[in-house]
């Protein structure tokens, strides 16, 4: 696939995502003004919108042709932004911009990140119910949803957060780091993958597979992260720098160094595209987008 190509199609798929958040997104007004308001620019703040277009890209690549995954694709991106809310509260990493410009709760207020978080969280539930309405006829609806619920709580992205916390300033082990990773951010981007191969119809395998890939493009997504905390710019990558080290983290590039990650997200990476050969489908674009996010700058 040309750069070209590529670059083109990547901008189709986030404006693409962009408007169907939107259209989930609770009008701005009303007496909750200042809630709405807050949920509204956490969201509508830019970023990659990786997940819904993973989701998406996975609905197609198996057959999907409805409209049922677009709520699980705002939905997916909700729970994403409700986690970046209150990661950056002042009792977690305590972060003053995100995506270039002031946090949620520097900008509305504490109390604010925290309600703003928590309504995004439950809009999220709210609307990928709203698919049972969407596409009545979809048998598999249900077990999308659950797929959702189950990487986003305690037994996913909550729980990984959780044990980052508890052990912050300690010294961590690989095994350690993995687990945390693993939860944190492998399983949302584990969820989008499946929940589109799950609507589309896709095999048992084929849903294990994307379980897989999502599984080992998430550890190369947030070891890259790691390495763009020490190395990045906070013009390019929109945030603070070096933050893992103000707050006493042990991360991947931290253990390792950054070149010895970078081999590592590589090497994880080689594995995601891997398990997606093995699908019973292919899409170019998702193969490439994979392998590019090993080696992005932002």
């Amino acid at each position: 696939m040309s750069v070209h190509s590529f670059e083109e199609e990547l901008l189709a798929e986030i404006g693409r995502a962009n408007d169907i958040l939107e259209a989930y997104l609770p009008m701005p007004g009303g007496e909750q003004a200042t809630l709405t308001e807050a949920m509204r620019y956490s969201v509508l703040a830019g970023g990659k919108r990786l997940r819904p277009i993973l989701m998406r890209r996975a609905y197609q690549m198996f057959g999907g042709s409805g409209r049922v995954v677009e709520p699980f694709m705002a939905a997916i991106e909700m729970v994403h932004t409700s986690s970046l809310v209150h990661d950056d509260l002042p009792a977690l990493d305590n972060d003053d911009l995100r995506r270039g410009r002031e946090t949620t709760h520097r900008r509305y207020g504490e109390a604010f990140g925290v309600l703003a978080g928590d309504a995004l969280l439950n809009l999220a539930y709210e609307t990928a119910a709203g698919a049972f309405l969407t596409d009545p006829g979809c048998t598999r609806t249900g077990e999308a949803l659950a797929i959702l619920a189950q990487k986003s709580g305690f037994s996913g992205m909550l729980g990984g957060q959780s044990v980052d916390v508890e052990m912050e300033g300690q010294p961590l082990s690989e095994k350690q780091l993995d687990f945390i990773y693993r939860l944190k951010t492998g399983r949302l981007f584990e969820a989008a993958l499946m929940v589109g191969a799950v609507l589309a119809g896709a095999s048992r395998e084929d849903v294990r597979r994307m379980e897989e890939v999502g599984e080992a493009m998430g550890l190369a997504f947030q070891i890259r992260d790691d390495i763009l905390d020490l190395t990045g710019t906070q013009e390019v990558i929109g945030k603070p720098i070096r933050s893992d080290v103000k707050n006493s983290k042990t991360t991947w590039a931290v253990l390792y160094g950054p070149e010895a990650a970078a081999e590592r997200a590589d090497e994880l990476t080689r594995t995601a595209l891997a398990v997606l050969d093995e699908a019973g489908a292919r899409d170019d674009f998702l193969w490439e987008l994979i392998r590019r996010l090993a080696s992005r700058q932002f």
